[in-house]
C-alpha cells in the first residue's frame, strides 16, 4: 500500500474475500540522505494514511525499509543516465527492481509466512493465464480503464514476479474507485493523486533536486538550422528531446531536437512541428521479454513482428514493426513519431497483451 486511494480500494476489495491478508508499505527514499533529518517528510504522511486505512479494514500492516536497495538499484543507475545526458525512467525500474524484485523476494523468504505470498497492488492492469507449449503462463494485459493503463510501468517485471501478482483494479475505472472509496468511508477517499518521480516529490523542481547530486556542466545551445549558438545550458540532464528549450532573447520558441553527448551540445529547432523533432525508428540494446525464453517467432521474419508500442506512459499506442538482430531490437514506426528520447522505455503490445520492454538507446 502507498497511502493513496487506489491501493486503499485494492485492500478493501481483498479484505472482503477469503485471503490471509496483510499490508506492506515500502519506504523507498531516505530524506536523511539529503537533509540529515526525517522530520516532516512525505513518507510519514503516506505511512500514517496506510495505517488509518488498515485500522478501518482491520488488517495488519508493516513498513519495509527498501531505501538502500532503491538507492543502489534505481537511483544510482538513474543518476548515471542523467549525468551522461540521457533521460531515464526510474519508475519502470522501481517496479522491476524493488516492488516486484526485492520486496517479493523478502516476503517469499519471510519465516512468518506459512505459504508462498502473492503481491497485490493498486496498478491499473490486468492479468490472465495462457497455455503455451503445454504450460500455463501469466500474461500482462491492459486494464478496462485505458486512460489509467499502467502496464507501461509494469512491462519490465519478470514472469516469475508476474505469476505471483494480483491487480484487483484491472476491471474497475478510476471514477468507480473514487466512488467505492467514498461508499466505504475510506480515510483516503478524497486524497489527490500523486504525480512525478517519487524521490523528487511534487513540491520541488527537478533541476533543484538533481543539482544536489550532479555538478553543473555548461555547454552551448546551437540552432540546428543555422549552426549558430543561441544560448548556454547548465547540463544535458536539464533537457529532454522535444522539450521547450526556453532560450532567452529569441523571437520564436525553440525545442530540443537532439543532444551531442560527447561534445556536450544541445541542438534546438524553431517551432513545434519541425522535421528534426520526428523519428522513424529506434534501437534497443537491453530488451527483455516477459516470457524471456519464448520471444515471438515473427521477429526473425523479413517483415518483423507487427505490433503496437508506446515510448512514454502518457500516449496512445502506435503501430510498428519489431525486428531482432541478435544484439539489439529495432522498432520501425508505421508513422514518424515526435519527441522520442533515448533513455526512455519502449513497450510492445499485441492487442492488449504487453510482451516486454527495453531502454531506447538510439533514435533515427
Amino acid at each position: 500500500m502507498s497511502g493513496g486511494v487506489d491501493s486503499s480500494v485494492t485492500a478493501k476489495l481483498l479484505a472482503d474475500k477469503d485471503y490471509d491478508l496483510s499490508a506492506v508499505f515500502m519506504r523507498n527514499w531516505d530524506t536523511r540522505d539529503e537533509s540529515g533529518s526525517d522530520h516532516g517528510c512525505e513518507w510519514e504522511k503516506d505511512w500514517e494514511d496506510v495505517r488509518r486505512v488498515c485500522r478501518v479494514l482491520d488488517i495488519p500492516c508493516k513498513m519495509v525499509d527498501l531505501s538502500r536497495e532503491y538507492w543502489t538499484r534505481v537511483f544510482e543507475p538513474s543518476l548515471k543516465f542523467w549525468e551522461s545526458g540521457i533521460t531515464p525512467n526510474p519508475d519502470v525500474w522501481c517496479n522491476r527492481e524493488v516492488k516486484f524484485g526485492v520486496l517479493l523476494d523478502r516476503l517469499t523468504e519471510d519465516p512468518g509466512l506459512s505459504n508462498t505470498p502473492w503481491i497485490a497492488t493498486g496498478h491499473y492492469a490486468n492479468k490472465d493465464w495462457k497455455h503455451h507449449n503445454g504450460v500455463s503462463r501469466p500474461r500482462l494485459l491492459r486494464p478496462r480503464d485505458v486512460t489509467k493503463d499502467q502496464t507501461y510501468y509494469l512491462s519490465s517485471i519478470p514472469e516469475r514476479s508476474l505469476s505471483r501478482a494480483l491487480f484487483p483494479l484491472g476491471s474497475i475505472t478510476k471514477t468507480e474507485v473514487r466512488e467505492l472509496a467514498v461508499k466505504w468511508n475510506l480515510p483516503t477517499a478524497a486524497r489527490q493523486e500523486s504525480m512525478g518521480i517519487c524521490f523528487v516529490g511534487e513540491k520541488r523542481k527537478f533541476h533543484d533536486f538533481i543539482s544536489q547530486y550532479i555538478p553543473p556542466k555548461p555547454g552551448p545551445i546551437i540552432n540546428l538550422e543555422t549552426g549558430l549558438q543561441v544560448g548556454e545550458h547548465a547540463g544535458l540532464w536539464n533537457f529532454t528531446i522535444g522539450q521547450g528549450a526556453k532560450v532567452n532573447g529569441l523571437k520564436e520558441k525553440t525545442f530540443v531536437a537532439k543532444k551531442d553527448i560527447p561534445r556536450n551540445i544541445i541542438y534546438v529547432v524553431p517551432g513545434t512541428d519541425h522535421s528534426a523533432l520526428y523519428a522513424q525508428s529506434l534501437i534497443i540494446h537491453d530488451w527483455t521479454w516477459i516470457w524471456a525464453d519464448s520471444p515471438p517467432i515473427e521477429l526473425m521474419h523479413p517483415g518483423g513482428l507487427t505490433a503496437r508500442m508506446k515510448f512514454r506512459h502518457v500516449m496512445s499506442d502506435i503501430g510498428c514493426s519489431v525486428y531482432s538482430d541478435n544484439d539489439y531490437i529495432r522498432i520501425d514506426f508505421n508513422e514518424p513519431q515526435k519527441a522520442v528520447a533515448p533513455g526512455q522505455v519502449a513497450t510492445v503490445y499485441i492487442e492488449d497483451w504487453c510482451l516486454g520492454c527495453g531502454t531506447i538507446m538510439e533514435v533515427t
